[in-house]
């Protein structure tokens, strides 16, 4: 039928009545039997394209970056927007957020300074974007959180936002347990950086730089099980920095050589040597850090006078959190 109606409104017509004919069929309504139930539709939807043709069948991605970011700087910005390139270029996949995760205190890495100014400084930098922002879940946990329970933890924060028609703000709860009933008509706002999705929650890969995939090999620092799950049921986007073999160290792991498949290696071609370590000692010489931070986050630190050789000095002869556990679970073994 609709190819008919294509027909008619497309070909020659002669004379007012023939052009009054052709004004009917675009205005009105066509009562079409689909089962032996007559329903009416309208006609422009017979001449609209399929909506499979303007589907996108990509894989949602959202990317997590755990780390101290002590301060943010330029490059760990960069890190998301050379991921999302990356993942963009395969054809395969489509980022709708990012996510930054700063370690809490309990970590006592030497010179981290509270979790509530690196916090602070991640939402100042992450203003600039409109795809990534900043969790504090991970920074408000009173003992230090493996990687992949903050994978975990967002994995899950990721399913109940689907659940909650298709990435809608969840309903706060009440004294009483239950969600707040909408209000008749009215439509939960999308927060900003919240994406859309298709029914199903987006895969949660973890970014980093190739220093990571180093790090797995150091002894206590990660639990095999740990980087097993991260691996297999997550995925990781890893951004190769200056004097890192990415593919060397996939080769020597045998569980990262399993699954290799979900390592993506990016490789930075406009190289970038920015560190946080870097950054505070620029600061503790006197020496400017402009352009190496946005400006709002050299501001804070100016006034709040972050980043002094005392501050360098906290927890220092500490042994770092993962070393801790790891090292008395393996004795109580």
């Amino acid at each position: 039928m609709s190819a008919i109606v294509h027909s008619l409104l497309n070909s020659d017509f002669a004379g007012e009545g023939a052009k009054s004919y052709k004004a009917t069929l675009e205005s009105c309504q066509l009562q079409i039997v689909c089962g032996g139930v007559d329903s009416p539709f309208p006609l422009h939807l017979w001449l609209q394209p399929s909506q499979m043709e303007n589907s996108d069948d990509r894989t949602e991605v959202v990317l997590l970056a755990c780390g101290s970011f002590n301060p943010i700087t330029n490059m760990h910005l960069r890190l998301f927007e050379l991921a999302r390139d990356h993942l963009h270029e395969t054809g395969r996949y489509k980022v709708v957020k990012g996510i930054i995760s700063p370690v809490g205190d309990a970590y006592k890495k030497k010179g981290l300074i509270s979790a509530r100014h690196r916090v602070t400084m991640a939402r100042l930098a992450a203003e600039s974007s409109d795809w990534v922002e900043v969790d504090d879940w991970e920074s408000n946990q009173k003992e230090w959180q493996e990687t992949i329970k903050v994978l975990r933890y967002h994995q899950q924060k990721l399913k109940r936002s689907c659940l909650a028609n298709s990435f809608d703000e969840v309903a706060p709860l009440n004294k009483t347990g239950k969600k707040r009933k909408r209000e008749s008509g009215r439509q939960v706002p999308v927060s900003r950086n919240q994406p859309l999705t298709k029914g199903v929650p987006p895969q949660l890969k973890l970014l980093c730089g190739t220093d990571i995939l180093e790090s797995f090999a150091v002894p206590n620092l990660w639990k095999a099980e740990d980087i097993a799950e991260i691996v297999a049921n997550h995925g990781m986007v890893c951004i190769s920095r200056v004097g890192n073999d990415a593919q060397k160290f996939i080769y020597e792991s045998e569980v990262l050589w399993k699954h290799k498949e979900s390592i993506h290696i990016v490789q930075e071609w406009i190289a970038n040597d920015i560190s946080a370590t870097k950054i505070r000692r620029a600061l503790r010489r006197g020496q400017s850090i402009r352009y190496l931070v946005p400006d709002t986050v050299q501001a804070y630190i100016k006034q709040h006078d972050l980043y002094t050789a005392e501050s360098e000095d906290q927890n220092s002869g500490v042994i770092l959190a993962p070393f801790q556990r790891y090292t008395r679970e393996a004795k109580n073994n």
